[in-house]
């Protein structure tokens, strides 16, 4: 009984332990990874996202390689411009992992690699600039330290996409004269902006006296106009009533003397009118007035008329 006991219990720990070994065999490769795969100490293979299995106590996973791009901030290095000034600029470079065989074999410490290649690369570039033009050429900059990296780092499986320059840290003298330099550059910008405004406000000023000057001459010259024009329309209208007036005296002569046509009065009638004419320009005005003989006879026929008249 025994020993059948301990049979069993023998058995059982055998399939136990051969569960544990096939359960070990079977792997899953999550998305974005990939598993270098070793036979013997040997390359075997990559897995990628799946399952997939391996043979017991031969194959071995050698390396998870995390595919997704990844972000790594470099410490502040030390770095000297072609003027000789010492600064301080840390990196972050953006690399993705394009090959896990070249990156399991290629390097020992990838990360370290890249980091003291970036440092050297920075070196390089910035000794061949000033320090304005390191200030100013951040772009530039990146531009040729991504070109550099992508390429040193090709060999090991790695694709640089990105570099930046996060921060660039002249000497504190340096930063103190920069300051001061700002300073009086944004007091000589406001002060070119005030004088600016002063100016277009006199220039304004300016043109709004002349416009109302013109307003002005304008509105006395067109009151002047309407004055004269004004003038000029009364003396019309006074001309035009003499005038009417002379043509309505002459026409009530000229009626009156056809008035006395048409009653049959004769030359002598109107020799008449005639000396009562001379009546009115002797009234008052003359003491002595020659009249004409013809005018003379006509006055006795008055006369004798007259004396008729009153006989009867």
């Amino acid at each position: 009984m025994g020993q059948l006991f301990g049979g069993v219990f023998i058995f059982l720990v055998l399939v136990v332990f051969i569960i544990i070994i096939l359960s070990s065999c079977i792997k899953i490769v999550p998305q974005a990874y990939a598993y270098v795969v070793e036979r013997l100490g040997a390359f075997q293979g990559t897995w990628q996202v799946g399952l997939h299995f391996k043979l017991p106590l031969l194959d071995k996973i050698a390396r998870r390689v995390n595919l997704k791009e990844q972000v790594v901030d470099f410490a502040p290095q030390p770095v000297i411009t072609k003027d000789n000034v010492t600064m301080r600029i840390d990196t972050v470079v953006f690399f993705q992992i394009t090959d896990p065989k070249l990156f399991a074999y290629g390097v020992e410490n990838p990360i370290m690699a890249i980091e003291n290649l970036t440092a050297t690369t920075l070196r390089n570039i910035i000794g061949d600039l000033e320090l304005d033009q390191t200030l100013t050429s951040r772009e530039t900059i990146n531009t040729k330290m991504r070109a550099s990296l992508d390429v040193a780092t090709d060999p090991w499986g790695i694709k640089v996409n990105r570099v930046e320059l996060k921060n660039i840290m002249p000497p504190a003298e340096i930063q103190n004269a920069m300051e001061k330099q700002m300073k009086a550059e944004r007091e000589r910008r406001e002060s070119v902006t005030r004088a600016e405004g002063e100016k277009i406000a006199s220039i304004t000023v300016a043109e709004g006296k002349k416009a109302s000057a013109i307003l002005e001459a304008e509105a006395e010259k067109q009151s002047a106009i309407l004055r004269a024009e004004a003038q000029k329309e009364k003396m019309i209208r006074e001309a035009e009533g003499e005038a009417e007036a002379i043509m309505k005296v002459q026409q009530a002569k000229a009626d009156g003397i056809r008035m006395i046509r048409e009653a049959g009065a004769d030359q002598a009638v109107l020799q008449i009118k005639s000396l009562e004419a001379f009546e009115k320009a002797a009234d008052g005005k003359a003491t002595k007035i020659i009249i004409p003989s013809e005018i003379q006879g006509i006055a006795g026929l008055v006369t004798s008329l007259k004396e008729v008249a009153d006989d009867k």
